[in-house]
């Protein structure tokens, strides 16, 4: 099924919506929560020490840098390093008879994460996301310890820090993967893929394939289908191909076929609403033109013989819905339009004077 509109949003609409999503995410990760880690190492002379690290509080987490990218064929690959982060807790010792605690700080520097998203689409035309790949690197890890016996952890503190990076790690993925599948899906699910425009008639913008990334760009192709409110019927034909320009200069570009403006011409003429009608008082004051009979004998002679110096009143209506076909040499227009003309009574009722059935092309060069 080829869309009726199709949206592109470029590398630089991409930047842009970047900062709202880092932020997002930002705030995701700053509700980390970090398991208690324990263990025990031989220390030279003291024997096994056995220790615990509790009550771990992430204090702050950002992300600094950050990049949004298009991965052909699969989504959006969202970058982020020179990442940091705080964490401070409380830990116990044991060596032999001896207890002791305390509380440490920790700091998280040169935190990498990578994360691929895999987009889609359901059954309703809804999208979809889901995390395809993530992963998580801790380049710098510092610790310090505060308590009597804290010179015991500076004896194997890389080992801590090196359990503390794993950790960190693992969990920043687990927080990314459990977000996407609960908080993020379930926006997805909310969305809606119709829209009221008028009491007339509304939109139908589900999307007709899984948005497609390119190199520098992300698709997306909606059904663009306009359709009545009071009754929903199959449109009689079917959209064109659309194929939108490879420029990508600006943030976001729109597409709109032929089928775009021809399902909103059938529904609007089907409710009646293609009718207008043009009296004298909306021709503007500076044009040296009225709406009277004395205007038009100049082509109908009898109408100042029978209708003397009257007001006119023109009503505009379209027997079939008006077709737009665009090609490459540019629009061609063809509506089939019928002017009721009326000579304005004395008694303010309508006289009929003559019908036209006018039948058009204009073809403006794109």
């Amino acid at each position: 099924t080829y869309p009726g509109f199709v949206v592109r949003i470029t590398q630089a609409g991409l930047d842009y919506a970047r900062q709202h999503g880092v932020a997002i995410l930002e705030q995701e990760l700053h509700q980390l929560q970090l398991p208690d880690i324990s263990g025990d190492f031989r220390v030279r002379h003291l024997g096994k020490v056995r220790y615990e690290l509790s009550s771990l509080k992430l204090r702050s987490f950002s992300l600094p840098s950050s990049q949004i990218s298009p991965i052909p064929n699969v989504g959006l690959q969202v970058s982020i390093s020179d990442a940091f982060a705080v964490v401070d807790g409380d830990w116990r010792v044991k060596v032999h008879f001896i207890r002791d605690h305390g509380s440490f700080d920790l700091k998280v520097e040169d935190l990498s994460i990578r994360i691929s998203l895999r987009l889609g689409s359901d059954g309703s035309g809804k999208p979809t996301a889901d995390v395809s790949e993530c992963s998580a690197h801790v380049s710098g890890v510092s610790v310090r310890f505060s308590g009597k016996l804290s010179w015991l952890y500076n004896l194997f503190h890389s080992a801590i820090e090196s359990v503390f990076r794993r950790t960190l790690e693992n969990k920043v993925c687990e927080h990314v993967v459990s977000s996407a599948h609960g908080e993020l899906q379930s926006y997805l699910r909310t969305l809606p893929v119709t829209a009221k425009i008028d009491a007339v008639a509304g939109i139908d913008y589900s999307l007709v394939a899984p948005p497609a990334a390119a190199a520098q760009s992300l698709d997306a192709e909606l059904k663009g289908e306009f359709f009545s409110l009071a009754r929903r019927s199959a449109v009689p034909f079917s959209p064109l191909p659309l194929a939108v320009p490879p420029d990508r200069a600006r943030m976001v570009y729109f597409g709109a076929s032929s089928y775009f403006f021809n399902t909103a011409g059938l529904v609007y003429h089907a409710a009646g609403a293609l009718v207008f009608e043009l009296t004298d008082s909306m021709i503007p004051k500076g044009l040296d033109f009225h709406l009277n009979t004395s205007t038009f004998s100049a082509f109908v002679p009898e109408l100042e013989e029978r209708y003397p110096d009257m007001l006119m009143k023109l009503r505009l209506s379209t027997p079939a819905a008006p077709f737009l076909s665009i090609g490459p040499e540019g629009l061609s227009l063809r509506p089939v339009v019928d002017i009721q003309a009326y000579a304005i009574l004395p008694s303010s009722s309508l006289a009929p004077l003559f019908l036209l059935n006018l039948v058009s092309g204009t073809r403006p060069v794109m």
